[in-house]
């Protein structure tokens, strides 16, 4: 099964978070936050706004940098992903 997105919404997977600390501390599944770090893996065409076309500005394999509470999460088998709006990105990781 495929995700594909519309309008200006994208299809992000998480990025496994860091296990240990630059210290080198070991951290438990528990102590981990979310990653805000993803890959799209899809990109809507776009949509119009007032008139205006709005552009896509990442596409599939981009690593990217999201809103802390960005999109919404959805799980398809084992993986899971957030599917958000393109303004919820914050950079893109070059």
């Amino acid at each position: 099964m495929k995700l594909r997105p519309l309008g200006d919404r994208v299809v992000l997977q998480y990025q496994e978070a860091e296990e240990k600390t630059q210290s080198g501390i070991i951290l438990p599944d528990s102590a981990k936050e979310k990653p805000q770090e993803a890959v799209v893996i899809a990109v809507g065409l776009g949509t119009d706004v007032n008139g205006k076309e709005v552009k896509m500005h990442v596409k599939p394999g981009d690593k990217v940098i999201y809103s802390k509470y960005a999109g919404t999460e959805v799980k398809l088998g084992e993986e899971e992903y957030i599917v958000a709006g393109q303004n919820d990105i914050i950079a893109v990781v070059e």
